[in-house]
């Protein structure tokens, strides 16, 4: 997986900086900018089939500091309960990247971490940063993700037939 990996990275290190600098809104969407670079990384390196194992452990690194580390970062922790959901979420992110894959080409198991995220960062944007919100939001995020269903994959997302119904406001045509 290519060059918007070493983009995440980068993120992830303006990311911290603004958390620790309490500037929650900006880290919000800096996680939902790894997202989208997430995304686009995935598309690209199928698209001209430049996958690597190199690229796939940069990607797993990245997805773990930006959309674990990162992310565990928003629940703003005031107490040791705060604490352990921090590391919890963290830890959910570990063993979903570690240990769900699926046998079924182009299907997630368990909800990738980038999207828990995505859902993260934006329940702390609309709710600007409600401690309660944020933590039954995680503990949902957490539960998805060692979930043993299965979700689809990027690549089919990217299908034309749903990009179709996506502009076509869900008319399948």
């Amino acid at each position: 997986m290519g060059g918007f990996t070493p983009a995440m990275i980068g993120c992830f290190g303006h990311d911290t900086l603004f958390l620790l600098a309490r500037f929650g809104q900006w880290a919000c969407w800096l996680l939902l900018v790894g997202f989208m670079l997430d995304l686009a990384d995935g598309a690209v390196a199928r698209q001209f089939n430049a996958c690597s194992a190199l690229g796939a452990k940069l990607d797993d690194f990245a997805d773990f500091t930006s959309f674990g580390v990162a992310t565990a970062l928003l629940l703003h922790t005031h107490s040791i309960v705060d604490g352990f959901l921090v590391i919890v979420y963290a830890l959910a992110v570990f063993v979903r990247l570690c240990f769900f894959t699926s046998e079924i080409p182009f299907i997630y198991r368990g909800l990738p971490c980038t999207y828990a995220s995505a859902i993260l960062a934006c329940t702390s944007l609309l709710t600007g940063s409600h401690l309660v919100v944020l933590r039954v939001v995680s503990v949902i995020m957490i539960l998805f993700m060692v979930d043993q269903g299965f979700y689809p994959h990027d690549k089919i997302l990217e299908s034309q037939l749903w990009k179709k119904m996506v502009f076509t406001g869900g008319e399948n045509q």
